[in-house]
């Protein structure tokens, strides 16, 4: 982690200092400046740039996510409203327009190191793993576009670039489906598996790079988006889950568990970055802009004016209702007024007013949130009198922050194994109901799921809640669900808050948030491709209703 963090500050350095030339390799041709292991390092530390990128791992698709029935925009955001109410045009303003063009920036690296370092003097494993850490952020890079703007119907697939297209043929008619892409990931993942490492066999100054069950992972998540098209797709998933889930030694993966009343809760801590469960995360620091800047967005907005806190993502009470009765990662993931969270120092009383010990003075906990509900699932940085410029940057216009952003843990491995037996096997699968289980078990849940397809979709649900890329609104598109489930109007919370110190706080009913939207399957299973990447193309075409 420290030599990703360093080699990503090098790069910044080196762009700023002229260095740009070097680093602007021509697409898809030899860069002229790689002659060294030195340069290919930073070849690979460039894959890493979005990580800071508040677009892509801020905020980004996070605003696509605000459709669901779980996430709602804590703020007023005109173009937020219109991309949740399914009005969204290809000039939305909000910053997932970013994120295409910098995935396929992100393919143009990946594949100069696949064609480029099998050709230059160093070391056969090394070359092996980097060539394996290209084909790991190609298919990566396709996946975090293809679920949100291409399908098997009228629109296609989304372009498909790789080390072998010859200038002349990148603008070319998008594939018939966005099974080709997917295939092309699910390729990729297979090939990045063979060559990467496995996470043991990686330095701890090289936590953070891809290694074997990554791909393996990601693959699987290919497989299991796929499979909303055909069925066939879910033995895939359980191949690649399989293959993570039969690792032994240093490198078994397994939910994190330390015995404790509420290990869910402590999952979410930065001594916790590279548990058991990891398998994939961005990275980040609580010193510099460097890292993803996701955490403190949803959270209560301005932090009480002590460190900024942005507010935009907040959850609906759907979700809360999701949860059963006695499931820890409900109070795990989402604060309600009356409960107390620790930040800066400070014992919140959520929506009340408490002694403010530090400041010496009497504070109202206000509660900005449109739901009347916030995200505590990873405030975890924010929680001691030191946290500013130690655990979170100084700056709260960044937030980067010690807290790895996880992309892909072990739970989701075993939901997706899960999923594909009931789907294929049929419900009440005795393996299936092993593997949710095993998630109820640590959840604090009696351990009798009938392994339903709805049993899981809400395991899914409450287990991933709020997370960055696994997609609450991509799930229920693909289920089939999205017209039922939007069709209700989103709720939140009312509460009664008192004028004096430590007053009770208590939930007093629930009020609609926003009304029940019109989702049309044959548009809104995908998003309007945005405006800025039709600049010199011909061929790429809208999808259909924008």
């Amino acid at each position: 982690m420290k030599n990703i963090l360093k080699i990503g500050l090098l790069l910044a350095v080196c762009m700023t200092a002229g260095c740009s030339e070097f680093l602007e390799t021509p697409h898809y041709g030899r860069p002229t400046g790689w002659q060294t292991q030195a340069d290919v390092d930073l070849a690979i530390a460039a894959l890493y740039d979005f990580v800071s990128d508040e677009a892509c791992a801020g905020r980004g698709h996070m605003w696509l996510e605000c459709c669901s029935d779980n996430t709602v925009p804590g703020r007023a955001q005109a173009e937020a409203e219109q991309i949740r109410n399914f009005l969204m045009t290809p000039n939305n303003g909000r910053d997932a327009k970013t994120i295409w063009g910098f995935m396929y920036q992100n393919v143009a690296k990946a594949n100069n190191i696949i064609k480029v370092v099998p050709t230059m003097q160093l070391g056969a494993d090394y070359i092996r793993q980097t060539v394996g850490i290209g084909y790991f952020f190609r298919g990566l890079s396709m996946l975090w576009l293809a679920p949100w703007y291409g399908d098997n119907g009228p629109n296609g697939g989304i372009p498909i670039i790789l080390e072998t297209t010859e200038p002349v043929d990148m603008d070319s008619p998008r594939p018939a489906s966005v099974l080709e892409n997917y295939n092309q990931i699910i390729s990729d993942m297979y090939t990045a598996g063979d060559m990467l490492p496995l996470f043991s066999q990686l330095p701890e100054d090289l936590y953070g790079y891809p290694h074997k069950a990554a791909a393996w992972a990601f693959g699987a998540r290919a497989a299991l988006y796929a499979a909303q098209y055909d069925n066939n797709y879910y033995n895939t998933v359980i191949d690649f889950c399989d293959k993570i889930m039969e690792l032994t030694g240093a490198d078994k993966r397994d939910l994190f568990d330390d015995n404790s009343a509420v290990p869910f809760a402590k999952l979410w801590r930065k001594e916790n970055n590279f548990s058991s469960e990891y398998i994939f995360s961005m990275l980040g620091t609580g010193t510099r802009n460097s890292g993803s800047k996701y955490h403190g967005m949803g959270f209560n907005q301005d932090g009480y004016s002590i460190i900024n806190t942005w507010g935009y993502f907040q959850p609906t009470l759907e979700l809360w209702n999701a949860f059963e009765n006695g499931d820890t990662r409900r109070e795990a993931t989402i604060l309600r007024p009356g409960e107390h969270i620790q930040f800066v120092g400070r014992d919140v009383l959520f929506g009340g007013v408490t002694y403010d010990n530090i400041s010496n003075r009497n504070r109202t906990w206000s509660v900005s949130s449109t739901t009347g509900m916030t995200f505590r699932k990873f405030m975890s940085p924010y929680e001691a009198a030191d946290c500013i410029g130690k655990d979170v940057n100084s700056d709260g216009n960044f937030m980067s922050n010690t807290l790895a952003t996880c992309i892909m843990r072990y739970a989701d491995v075993l939901l997706m194994k899960a999923e594909a037996l009931i789907w294929t096997k049929g419900e009440s699968d005795a393996e299936a109901k092993q593997l949710l289980n095993r998630i109820r078990k640590r959840a604090r849940l009696p351990e009798d799921s009938n392994a339903t397809k709805e049993q899981l979709k809400n395991e899914r649900r409450a287990e991933l809640a709020g997370e960055f890329l696994p997609s609450r609104h991509i799930d229920v598109v693909r289920w089939g669900d999205a017209v039922r489930l939007y069709a209700q109007p989103t709720l939140g919370v009312t509460f009664t808050q008192g004028t004096v110190v430590d007053a009770p706080v208590t939930v007093s009913g629930t009020k609609e948030v926003n009304p029940p939207r019109s989702f049309d399957p044959r548009i809104h299973h995908v998003f309007p491709i945005p405006a800025d990447a039709f600049a010199g193309t011909v061929h790429l075409k809208q999808n259909s209703g924008y």
